[in-house]
């Protein structure tokens, strides 16, 4: 499976239904606070292609975007397919 990151505030309700999503799917992910991580928004914007929000999310370096583009995805039966490593194909 694809290394899943999630940037996000402790107070986003956003972050909160990605994070439910993923959970449910049983996706392991890494999260990064950007207001406790020193520099972390400076990255995620910087990776997000100028994107400020929260949550941004990235299913290894594709960028999925907020928490309605991951359900999108989803909804689609895109995610799946990104989620799964290209090393198991």
């Amino acid at each position: 499976m694809q290394p899943v990151t999630i940037y996000t505030t402790a107070w986003c309700p956003y972050c909160s239904a990605a994070k439910s999503l993923l959970k449910e799917k049983g996706v392991a992910f890494q999260e990064i606070d950007v207001e406790k991580t020193a520099g972390a928004r400076a990255t995620m914007v910087q990776r997000a292609g100028g994107r400020t929000s929260v949550p941004q999310i990235f299913v290894g370096e594709t960028h999925v975007g907020g928490c309605d583009d991951l359900y999108a995805l989803e909804r689609g039966g895109r995610l799946d397919p990104l989620l799964k490593d290209p090393a198991d194909a």
